[in-house]
């Protein structure tokens, strides 16, 4: 299927591809304004990397970016939502709290992004603030838990250690100036203890400031960035946004909807299909009237309607199809029933009229005729009273009809076996006579896809013409009734184009179809020229009753 194919299906199903993304469109507009506004606040935290951790190599690097995760992952965790919900009442439960929270870490950084979902901006500020503020708390008392068994150890030796300098202060003190041998000893032991005391407390001490050192060493800080603000609108629903991107989805659906369509339906469609499948050239299309009169054809009725220029063009193609070998007898049938094969045929056998040349209109469909009521005559005698009549009975049952030179055999009683009679030697004698005392011999013949009627007859005659009806015929049955025709032997010179909308039939026929609609539009809004009823000698072609001849 080529690009222009494709533009004319697409513009054909215009109205569908529009009604659905105006709706789908719609459908969103609405449903957006009934949702509820989201507000989202934003801040931003620095994971500072313990001074022990740091390394200038790509271990470190690693380790920064692990913590950053890790981080990540623990300020949505149940201890830090609960105590964040204890601070800031916002009416949720911690799941409900954890699926409005995203934390985001940022590639090739220590930094992490929160955002925080909320209907109420202030609230959203609030969660957003407390989180950071309650997993710094609770990371530094976790940090802090692993020193915190030494720190109380030593702080408690250090106790110790006061109150034994103080006992031992206490007793110098007592003794004041001692004045025996005995109280200057004591004295001396006093002292002694008391420096023993005082160097184990200053060591003890370093001890604890060291443990201080290490502690804070490997300790990460969290540093807030930038605190969240109050956001001042919605970042959901984006009304605009989502109608946008609803009516693209709605034109993206109808439009595989079409094509589905498309691909689904068999039908004949463009020309250039037909051709390439059937392997029979289009040789005429017909546009669709608004409506075709019983007992007078349309080509008679307006022969300056743009229709009966189209039946003109007809009549030409049919002529240069066999300029070496003049075709004198035509068989007209279509692959199924009701796609104007009839009409056809009475409007093609009215325009060889007009040419002048003497033209036969036979109606051999012996099932469902139509032609005696397409051209207004009776059809009590016809085709099948012939196959027991004379030659000379045959010539005075022939019926005119308003013009001289075109004359009419309807289809006559209905009789219990068609197809034997239409293959039978009779009927050859019939049309060998028919064909030397007319100039053109036009059979209308039932759907060869129904019955083999038409296939029996195209053998006995010069050209077989295809009517198929876009949008109707099937494809499958029109390449089996050209199967069936051609194994008949029979010469199939083309198929028409029948009932193609003349608005629409670009797809079916290309450039005809803008030149066709040209010419209908000037037909229609010129009435001022000639009246287009009066088709021959100025008078009018009206119905009139047919007579034997």
């Amino acid at each position: 299927m080529e690009i222009k194919q494709y533009a004319t299906i697409l513009w054909r199903w215009a109205w569908l591809i529009v009604v659905a993304t105006v709706l789908a469109a719609g459908a969103a507009y609405i449903a957006s304004g009934f949702q509820t506004p989201i507000y989202q606040a934003t801040t931003s935290i620095l994971i500072d990397q313990a001074p022990d951790a740091r390394t200038s190599d790509i271990v470190s690097i690693m380790l920064s970016e692990q913590l950053t995760s890790t981080y990540a992952q623990l300020m949505t965790k149940r201890p830090v939502l609960e105590e964040v919900l204890e601070r800031v009442d916002v009416g949720m439960g911690p799941n409900s709290l954890k699926a409005a929270i995203q934390v985001i870490p940022t590639v090739d950084t220590q930094i992490i992004e929160i955002k925080v979902q909320h209907t109420n901006p202030a609230s959203a500020a609030a969660i957003a603030n407390t989180l950071v503020e309650v997993f710094t708390q609770q990371n530094e008392e976790l940090q802090a838990s692993r020193f915190a068994a030494s720190k109380e150890n030593l702080t408690n030796q250090l106790a110790r250690l006061e109150e034994q300098k103080a006992h031992a202060e206490g007793l110098i003190e007592e003794l004041g100036n001692p004045q025996t041998s005995s109280e200057i000893d004591e004295l001396d032991r006093l002292q002694n203890e008391l420096s023993g005391f005082q160097a184990s407390y200053t060591a003890l001490l370093q001890s604890y400031e060291g443990l201080r050192l290490a502690e804070a060493k490997s300790i990460s800080n969290i540093v807030q960035i930038e605190s969240a603000i109050e956001p001042t609108s919605p970042i959901s629903p984006r009304i605009m946004m989502n109608t946008f991107l609803a009516g693209i989805v709605g034109a993206v659906v109808a439009g595989g909807i079409v094509f589905l369509i498309e691909y689904l339906d068999d039908t004949v469609k463009s020309t250039e299909e037909a051709t390439a499948i059937l392997g029979i050239p289009v040789i005429g299309f017909v546009a669709k009237a608004n409506s075709y009169t019983e007992g007078i054809p349309l080509a008679a009725r307006e022969p300056r309607a743009p229709i009966a220029e189209a039946f003109r063009g007809l009549r030409s193609n049919i002529q240069f199809s066999a300029v070496d070998h003049p075709i004198k007898t035509l068989l007209v049938t279509s692959p199924g029933p009701e796609e104007g094969k009839s009409t056809i045929s009475a409007n093609l056998a009215v325009v060889m009229a007009h040419e002048g040349r003497k033209v036969l209109l036979m109606d051999a469909d012996l099932r469902k005729p139509r032609v005696h009521k397409l051209m207004g005559v009776d059809n009590e005698v016809g085709l099948t009273d012939y196959f027991v009549m004379s030659t000379s009975e045959l010539n005075e049952k022939v019926k005119t009809w308003e013009y001289d030179n075109l004359f009419l055999v309807t289809s006559g009683k209905q009789p219990p076996n068609p197809a034997e009679l239409l293959g039978s030697t009779r009927m050859t004698q019939i049309l060998k006579m028919f064909k030397d005392k007319f100039d053109m011999v036009i059979i209308d013949s039932p759907p060869i896809g129904a019955v083999t009627d038409p296939t029996i007859l195209s053998a006995k005659m010069d050209a077989v013409l295809l009517v198929v009806e876009p949008k109707k015929t099937r494809m499958a049955a029109a390449r089996q009734a050209v199967n069936q025709l051609e194994r008949a032997g029979a010469n199939v010179i083309g198929m028409v184009y029948n009932n193609v909308p003349i608005k629409r039939a670009g797809y079916y026929t290309g450039y005809y179809s803008g030149y066709y609609y040209q010419y209908a539009y000037a037909y229609t809004n010129n009435k001022n020229g000639d009246d287009p009823q009066k088709i021959k000698n100025g008078t009018s072609a009206k119905p009139v009753k047919a007579k034997a001849k």
